[in-house]
């Protein structure tokens, strides 16, 4: 049997998706479902934190538990990055997490700038190079219609991107197939990447960058990015709004006790 809790958060998610409670609206208090005999305030409030955790509402100091407005983009894992999607076609990876999650994109809804930097330490040890070392540093805001879902920052040594598109700031990926197309015409084909996530609170910039509400948290994206030689052709940081991304991988299960006695 569930406990209290689930049952409640349950309840409650079957009425938010029903329409019962629209986007924007606000769920009762945690005492007036209690005093409804619903539960504990221990039960009702870890209702909410699961409601709050699958994207459904957001919940904060003075605004209550509010029905969010949409629910989360499944940002995709490997699928993602399937080349036949940006090498053969013109798919990016954020266009990619739109199409699985059946919503409407435009291609300028990511914007960017590009400049030449010092590269910070944790850029500089990722590329092999010594901190300060120049670099190149593509700073993307992507948005779903009005509303900011990530930023990311894509480091590039210049030997490997001077006079291509990437280097270019037209708003919107870096021309059809986007950065890895670039690379991939360049010479540079990727062959596999390492993904590392962080959660934290977000930083002050970050929650007006992102419109998040107070004391949303963040999940922090370390992407390298290498050729099949191990070349490292990208290093990149992404910042998501938790709570707008529901983050998908789907994969072979490895067996490394098989693969060492073949």
């Amino acid at each position: 049997m569930a406990p209290k809790w689930r049952e409640l958060a349950d309840k409650l998610a079957k009425q938010i998706k029903n329409g019962d409670y629209a986007p924007g609206a606000r769920l009762p208090q945690i005492r007036e479902l209690v005093e409804e005999g619903e539960g504990s305030k221990a039960t009702v409030h870890a209702a909410y934190r699961a409601l709050e955790a699958e994207g459904l509402v957001s919940s904060s100091r003075g605004h209550g538990t509010v029905v969010r407005e949409r629910a989360p983009l499944k940002r995709l894992g490997i699928a993602r990055y399937d080349k036949a999607k940006w090498r053969d076609g013109d798919e990016v990876a954020f266009i990619a997490d739109r199409v699985a999650s059946g919503r409407a994109f435009k291609r300028n809804e990511q914007t960017q700038s590009v400049s030449r930097v010092s590269a910070p330490a944790a850029v500089a040890a990722a590329h092999g190079l010594a901190e300060g070392a120049d670099v190149y540093a593509r700073a993307r805001l992507v948005k779903e219609g009005d509303q900011p879902t990530h930023t990311l920052i894509s480091y590039y040594r210049p030997e490997h991107v001077e006079g291509t598109r990437i280097v270019d700031p037209t708003p919107g990926p870096a021309g059809k197939g986007g950065g890895f197309r670039v690379l991939y015409d360049a010479g540079y084909e990727i062959d596999h990447m390492r993904e590392e996530l962080f959660a934290r609170a977000a930083k002050p910039e970050e929650a007006e960058q992102l419109k998040l509400m107070p004391g949303e948290w963040v999940v922090e994206l370390h992407r390298t990015t290498y050729t099949a030689d191990g070349t490292v052709v990208e290093f990149a940081i992404g910042v998501h709004a938790a709570t707008r991304f529901a983050w998908a991988y789907d994969f072979k299960v490895p067996d490394s006790a098989a693969q060492e006695s073949q």
